[in-house]
């Protein structure tokens, strides 16, 4: 996913290569084969159904955890893509350069229109890039990074960062930078409805409900084969898998382990992913500013007995960050750096909190209550729905936080996850870390641009940050996507960002 590339390069193209993190990344729903198809190739059959685990948190702003909602979608798209590999592939861009180690011009591809009829040009590049560069709290996507874009020629767009950043157009793909024209930019909010650039335009937003989504005809790589899209924001697993397993819905996402068996088999779906579920313990105020207390949480946590037990199998014992499917990590992987002698609890109350849109962590949280209870610790749950509990978390209303989280979802790079989730300035350090070791760690493997050497650093960091254990990996997780039987082309992308595409349909 993140590729190290030499400080300067001139090549149309860059191959931003890193190992593939998966045999197979990619696969498609039921079936392979096309179905009837209408004018210019795009079929004019029956509208997707599909239903979400996570409703809106941010009023859809790309620049959260709701971007993932878009890219899923077909909505949004960004200058470039990853691809099964996770190399960087051209999208609204058709090729770059590097005419220096600070800085990066991309050519864009001469078909692309916004959905409200608006030229995707380099003027309207550069201010989304701006716009999101600019925005507070900082895309995850741009944690650490200072970057001004400008256009640069009729088709160009050059795009300057404050110090190198040899994984751009990496970056470039994160569903946090996705491309809205100016019309998107009114006041504080972002308003992605009828503004992106994708084959499906968002037209309407029942609040945390439904939401709806028409083909769009103008979608420079053709109409795509459904006329649109059904949403529904359905929080709950079990009723996930209900509405697939009755018909009312043609696609689930996330369902359950345990709904999994009730579903014809036909329609169960498995991909190995970058999601690792984690425990983190808010170092920063409360009882785990103590790092013994910390310690002696990590030493009290089963991660088999969650493999096993939790997730029937389906998942791995936790081992670090980055799993099983980021195939270099194992062979690298080092001991943690400085950790501190557990002691004894002796009674220390504490609320651990997690959500419920991802129906197995209620019960991950459950367990752990049970084990840290062992351990001597007295513990109160807080369990709600993500919108209403995202805040909090940020705040350390907690003092600790059970989260699944891609380690590869904001950039495709792996040492963006260290930056963003456990440096001093992270966007989204639920942990509250501020180590200055770690974040010293992490600089180092952003500075490097050789692919073996950046791996390398990354794994001296991760050693770095499992020493504070102010997160331990619980477990390594597959998802398990509920797709009916007539439906085709579904993409199942273990970096979850993409579900729906142009040839999705049923």
């Amino acid at each position: 996913m993140r590729s190290p590339f030499p400080r300067r390069r001139t090549r149309l193209l860059a191959p931003l290569l890193l190992t593939p993190l998966l045999a197979g990344c990619f696969a498609t729903g039921p079936g392979g084969e096309s179905g009837e198809k209408g004018e210019n190739g795009a079929g004019d059959g029956s509208r997707l159904r599909v239903a979400l685990a996570f409703p809106p948190a941010e009023q859809l702003s790309p620049y959260g955890a709701d971007a993932t909602i878009l890219s899923r979608l077909g909505v949004t798209e960004g200058l470039t893509a990853l691809d099964a590999d996770g190399t960087a592939v051209p999208a609204l861009a058709r090729s770059w350069t590097q005419p220096d180690d600070r800085t990066w011009e991309f050519t864009l591809r001469d078909d692309a229109v916004f959905q409200d009829g608006g030229e995707v040009t380099p003027a309207a590049v550069a201010t989304a890039l701006g716009h999101a560069a600019g925005a507070r709290p900082q895309p995850a996507a741009l944690t650490g990074v200072t970057l001004t874009a400008k256009a640069a020629g009729e088709r160009t767009v050059r795009i300057i960062t404050g110090a190198p950043d040899p994984v751009l157009p990496l970056r470039l793909a994160s569903p946090n930078l996705g491309i809205l024209s100016g019309a998107a930019y009114q006041g504080d909010r972002v308003d992605p409805v009828g503004t992106a650039t994708g084959p499906f335009e968002l037209t309407e937003v029942s609040g945390a409900t439904s939401a709806t989504l028409e083909r769009n005809d103008d979608h420079w790589d053709g109409r795509a084969q459904a006329p649109g899209i059904d949403v529904r924001f359905i929080a709950d697993g079990t009723a996930r898998a209900a509405a697939l397993r009755t018909g009312q819905v043609d696609i689930a996402e996330a369902v359950p382990v345990a709904q999994a068996a009730t579903l014809d088999p036909e329609t169960v779906r498995e991909t190995a992913t970058t999601r690792t579920t984690n425990l983190l313990l808010n170092s920063d105020k409360g009882v785990f500013r103590d790092p013994a207390l910390r310690a002696a949480a990590r030493a009290a946590v089963d991660t088999g007995a969650l493999a096993d037990g939790v997730y029937e199998g389906h998942a791995d014992p936790g081992a670090g960050i980055y799993g099983p499917a980021v195939s270099w990590a194992e062979e690298r992987r080092r001991e943690p750096v400085g950790r501190a002698a557990a002691k004894d609890p002796d009674g220390t109350a504490i609320t651990l909190a997690t959500y419920d849109n991802r129906p197995e962590l209620p019960e991950v949280a459950q367990v752990l209550k049970q084990q840290l209870e062992r351990a001597g610790f007295e513990v109160t749950l807080d369990v709600r729905e993500y919108s209403r509990i995202e805040s909090d978390a940020l705040a350390g209303t907690f003092d600790a936080f059970v989260l699944a989280r891609n380690s590869l979802v904001d950039t495709g790079d792996p040492v963006a996850i260290l930056a963003s989730d456990y440096s001093c300035d992270g966007g989204y350090n639920l942990a509250l870390l501020c180590d200055p070791s770690v974040d010293r760690a992490i600089a180092d493997a952003e500075g490097i641009a050789d692919t073996e050497r950046r791996r390398d650093a990354t794994m001296t960091a991760e050693a770095r940050l499992l020493g504070t254990d102010a997160v331990i990996p619980l477990v390594h997780q597959r998802i398990i996507t509920g797709v009916g039987t007539e439906v085709r082309e579904v993409l199942l992308d273990p970096y979850e960002r993409t579900l729906v595409t142009t040839a999705t349909h049923r």
